[in-house]
């Protein structure tokens, strides 16, 4: 980690959100939070929010309209097989199939999806901020560049509700 950064180290969540509430008021937002459950008040007041559900639904959107698509070339377009009375385009038969393709490729997209924009790969160094950041501790992490002019007052917020690192 070739940045600097100040950790405010938390014990449980009523002083993590504390905390998080007074330093949004004063406009210093943190860079990432780290809990081991997910925390609501911090989901929702952080900035940054995420658009992988909008991603989600395109790709369940055109990977149906795709696998009906290539169904019906297939079974009705192509190779049509007219026998014992089966009608020339039998969409009810394409219904199962489709949805289970529909799920299998937004299980896939959305998953390359996430690891691309989290930027995770096989092989990458992982930034662990703090050791227990995830197992019993809340643990904010803010840019010390980033909030040079209120260095003091976020200490001072981060003192009294837990502890700086």
């Amino acid at each position: 980690m070739s940045k600097k950064y100040i950790l405010g180290v938390f014990d449980d969540e009523a002083t993590l959100v504390d905390a998080f509430e007074k330093l949004k008021d004063k406009g210093v937002m943190p860079v990432e939070v780290y809990t081991p459950y997910p925390v609501h008040e911090i989901l929702e007041g952080m900035p940054i929010k995420t658009r992988i559900t909008h991603a989600a639904f395109f790709y369940g959107l055109f990977a149906a309209l795709g696998i009906l698509g290539f169904l019906t070339y297939a079974a009705v377009i192509d190779w049509p097989l007219r026998y014992g009375g089966k009608p020339f385009n039998a969409f009810p038969s394409f219904i199962v199939v489709t949805i289970v393709a529909t799920i299998l490729a937004i299980t896939l997209l959305t998953l390359f999806t996430f690891s691309a924009r989290a930027k995770v790969f096989p092989g990458k160094k992982a930034e662990i901020f703090h050791e227990r950041a995830t197992d019993d501790k809340f643990v904010m992490v803010f840019d010390e560049e980033g909030i040079a002019n209120e260095s003091e007052s976020l200490k001072a917020i981060l003192t009294e509700h837990g502890k700086i690192e």
